[in-house]
């Protein structure tokens, strides 16, 4: 799986998931598609910053994207 591929993959797992994340946890839900290896070595070596980010989130945001709607963001 290519580093693109497998960031798309853990963003969407990462947006999509209600309680703690984890790099096992994708590599379970995968059925041996992904390895927790895999994503280690994928978060080590990827920096990423916020043009980075915003070019994952965007399509989504654009989905639902109203005129009169907010966007709140928390960690």
């Amino acid at each position: 799986m290519k580093n693109k591929e497998l960031l798309d993959v853990y963003s969407e797992y990462l947006i999509s998931s209600f309680g703690p994340t984890t790099g096992t946890g994708l590599a379970g839900l995968s059925a041996g598609a992904v390895s927790h290896d895999q994503i280690q070595r994928m978060l080590g070596k990827t920096a990423l910053g916020r043009a980075d980010l915003w070019a994952i989130v965007k399509p989504y945001v654009r989905q639902i994207e109203q005129m009169d709607g907010v966007l709140i963001i928390d960690d």
